[in-house]
């Protein structure tokens, strides 16, 4: 079954673009048919789904995140990738990348969960 496990910088300075990668091993984004997508919880919060790249490669985005999000495929096709551009103190959050064989975008449609990564805004 496929694993997620997310990578990148734990520290992100304000107005900054927090990057982050989505290795999946026993699975490929472009031959799987899955969507994969990254969730958010900041602190104190409950989790938000941020956007999906499906395996025909195509995104999709929360609303309230489309303007500064991006979604790609990676170096390879057992990764993708998160853009948050223009981060500010509220973007600290735990990140997980996730996948769902439903293309849903709810966090209980999520059939894999990566471990998640702690990411903090701060000059």
């Amino acid at each position: 079954q496929a694993q997620l496990q997310e990578s990148g910088p734990g520290l992100v300075k304000p107005s900054q673009t927090l990057s982050l990668t989505c290795t999946v091993s026993g699975g490929s984004i472009t031959t799987n048919y899955y969507s994969w997508s990254w969730i958010r919880q900041p602190p104190g919060k409950g989790l938000e789904w941020m956007g999906a790249i499906a395996y025909s490669g195509s995104s999709y985005y929360s609303p309230s995140l489309k303007s500064r999000t991006s979604i790609s495929r990676g170096t390879s096709e057992n990764e993708f990738t998160l853009q948050l551009r223009s981060v500010t103190p509220e973007d600290t959050a735990v990140y997980y990348c996730a996948s769902s064989g439903s293309f849903g975008y709810a966090p209980w449609q999520m059939d894999y969960w990566g471990q998640g990564t702690q990411v903090t805004v701060s000059s």
